[in-house]
């Protein structure tokens, strides 16, 4: 499979610090990948040196088969006609329609005619804001963010950046940009950095975790759940007091953490057979009735908690 983007031990460091820690990964041609991590792991410097906004330290990136980090001003100029990039508060004109934004966008990068024309009207169509006569000033967050997107892609890029596309948006303006990250699998290659758990599981293939400027794993979301989800998990909601019940549970060799819940138990069992055969017999036994036990699903959440604490 061959890379958008390629970092080999890749390092920024500051007079204080070490931002960027030999950090090597790749990102697949044509997958929407999440650059997760905490704040102030190394993210945005990352993106800086992808995008040759910033020299690294040491190591190399390569964009698109170019190497960035030995490229001349004149080599990005023309590398970055290919890249969209998004930065996480984007600036408009404020008297521009969304329409003028794109024009003039597509104008920068050399998208002229009758071309510029149909990747306005598309774009617009894509970002949900075909028809919007408000000029930009007017936006909301997520429409600004929406039009940031559209505008990236004016280019055709074989590359969009995004860097913490969905910051401080509400629920109702973070589904639209997802909805529109989503949209564009397998049409570019979406680089996507966040902290936000929940979006990078939404719609990312491959996953990348970065903390204190290294790389702590990278593999698609149902790998890393597989790789590190560890023990099994159980909920167990049952109808009266569950102190005799949790007792119970804590005596058996075959279950590990054991926490209280509203109605019933979150467990760990190490034999998930034994355990759907004992906890119906325990809790008949101890004259309860049981609403439900269900496995619970590895989340990305729970992944990354573990990791950065484990790294920590």
């Amino acid at each position: 499979m061959t890379s958008s983007v390629a970092v080999a031990d890749l390092t920024k460091s500051y007079p204080a610090h070490t931002a960027v820690d030999r950090l090597t990964m790749a990102v697949p041609d044509g997958s929407v990948f999440g650059f997760l991590g905490p704040n102030g792991a190394g993210k945005t410097t990352t993106v800086r040196m992808v995008l040759g906004f910033a020299r690294p330290t040491s190591g190399k990136v390569t964009v698109l088969g170019h190497d960035v980090s030995a490229s001349t001003d004149d080599d990005l100029a023309r590398l970055r006609r290919r890249i969209g990039f998004l930065p996480d508060v984007p600036g408009f004109y404020p008297w521009m329609s969304a329409s003028d934004v794109l024009r003039f966008a597509g104008s920068l990068v050399g998208v002229r005619g009758p071309t510029l024309a149909r990747r306005t009207e598309s774009l617009l169509d894509l970002a949900g804001l075909t028809g919007v006569r408000q000029k930009v000033g007017g936006y909301s967050r997520g429409m600004k963010q929406r039009l940031g997107i559209a505008q990236a892609l004016v280019g055709a890029p074989d590359l969009l950046v995004l860097d913490e596309p969905t910051s401080a948006l509400d629920p109702i303006g973070r589904k639209g940009v997802l909805d529109m990250v989503a949209a564009l699998r397998g049409r570019t290659t979406v680089f996507f950095s966040t902290h936000i758990l929940s979006d990078v599981e939404r719609v990312c293939d491959e996953v990348a975790i970065l903390d204190d400027g290294h790389l702590v794993t990278q593999g698609s979301v149902d790998e890393l759940k597989a790789r590190y989800g560890g023990s099994s998990r159980y909920a167990l909601e049952v109808t009266d007091d569950c102190a005799n019940l949790r007792m119970t549970l804590a005596s058996e060799p075959w279950v590990g953490r054991l926490a209280e819940t509203p109605s019933g138990v979150e467990l760990t069992v190490n034999d998930v057979d034994l355990a759907r055969h004992r906890v119906p017999e325990i809790v008949a036994a101890l004259g309860i009735g049981l609403v439900r036990f269900e496995p619970i699903e590895t989340s990305l959440e729970d992944v990354f908690v573990s990791l950065v604490q484990r790294d920590a």
